[in-house]
Formats: C-alpha cells, sequence, structure tokens
C-alpha cells in the first residue's frame, strides 16, 4: 500500500535490526532494571547517580516493551468459524 511505511511497526524489519544493534535480550534488560530499582529503593545515591540511574532504567523499560509488544504480534490463536474454517486471530483478552 503505497504510503503505508510500517518501518517503525514492532514486527518490522527495521525494528528487528534496531532491536538486535540495541543491547541485551529482554530477560538481561529486566535483570537490569530491578538492580536499578533496588539501588534507587536504598536512598543512598548521590542526585547525579539516581538521575543517571533513573534514565538508564526508563531506557531499559522503553525496550523491554518494543521487545513485549514484538512477541505479542508472534503470538495468535487458530479459530474456527461458522463455517467450519480456521483462521488466526489475536491472542487477546
Amino acid at each position: 500500500m503505497k504510503g503505508n511505511n510500517k518501518q517503525d511497526e514492532p514486527g518490522s524489519r527495521e525494528t528487528k535490526n534496531r532491536l538486535e544493534r540495541s543491547g541485551p535480550d529482554f530477560e538481561k534488560s529486566m535483570e537490569e532494571l530491578e538492580a536499578i530499582v533496588k539501588q534507587l529503593e536504598t536512598g543512598k545515591l548521590s542526585l547525579e547517580k539516581s538521575l543517571a540511574l533513573f534514565e538508564r532504567g526508563v531506557k531499559l523499560a522503553r525496550l523491554c516493551k518494543v521487545r513485549l509488544d514484538e512477541a505479542e504480534l508472534k503470538v495468535s490463536k487458530l479459530v474456527k468459524d461458522r463455517q467450519g474454517l480456521f483462521h488466526k486471530e489475536p491472542f487477546a483478552d
């Protein structure tokens, strides 16, 4: 379709390439994010260190969101319609 740019969609090749270049996988990102939260919760960090960790945490959270969106697009279910034919539907709800 003309004018329909899908490069920024979670399932697009461009998004996949960007994710591969962007760093750790989902599990490692979540582990790092959890470690950041624990550090911030201590309240023992300087303001500068807290802000730097917060910014890193936001970036990791966004990365995890993109990866979860990508996984959601891959998950689907087969549904049988009234004519007995199967078709795919998103696996939601």
